[in-house]
Order: structure tokens, then C-alpha cells, then sequence
């Protein structure tokens, strides 16, 4: 596997992103374009040591590749943006 570092490139904040955290226990990350959904489940639990229960992607109208990844119950989004400084 790759640098979990490369594959994750940023959190993605915005409003929306924001109503994600709380209400569906989700965070929003900007990945690498190469990366796919299993790289990306692997890179996440390495990183915030947690479990993915699903994750999409899409690629962006300015070429930004976005994983939405849906944390397991056991998880809270909130506990994590708030350990990687999103709220």
C-alpha cells in the first residue's frame, strides 16, 4: 500500500460537509485521483484509526477527486474532524 499521507490529501469542509459530520456520521476527504475505494478505506483506518463502513467518490467539475466515507456506529465524525481540526 501507499503512503496513507499521499492518498489522503486534505479534508474537505464546507457547509455541507459540516451537516455530514452530525447527521450522518460521515467526513468529507480530498484524495488522490489515482487512489480507489479500497486503498482509501485502508488509508482512513490507518490515519484515525477507525472503521469505514462505506465509502463514495466523485471527481469534481475542477478535477478534485472527493471520498464521503460513512464511519461504523461505533465511530463518531464529530470525534474525528474535531482530532484533525475541522470544527
Amino acid at each position: 500500500m501507499l503512503d496513507p499521507t499521499k492518498i489522503i490529501v486534505r479534508p474537505y469542509v464546507s457547509e455541507k460537509t459540516m451537516r455530514l459530520i452530525e447527521k450522518e456520521n460521515k467526513l468529507v476527504f480530498v484524495v488522490d485521483r489515482k487512489a480507489n475505494k479500497p486503498t482509501i478505506k485502508e488509508a482512513i483506518e490507518k490515519l484515525y484509526d477507525v472503521k469505514v463502513a462505506d465509502i463514495n467518490t466523485e471527481i469534481t467539475s475542477k478535477g478534485l477527486k472527493k471520498a464521503y466515507v460513512k464511519l461504523k456506529t461505533e465511530y463518531k465524525a464529530s470525534d474525528i474532524a474535531t482530532k484533525i481540526g475541522v470544527i
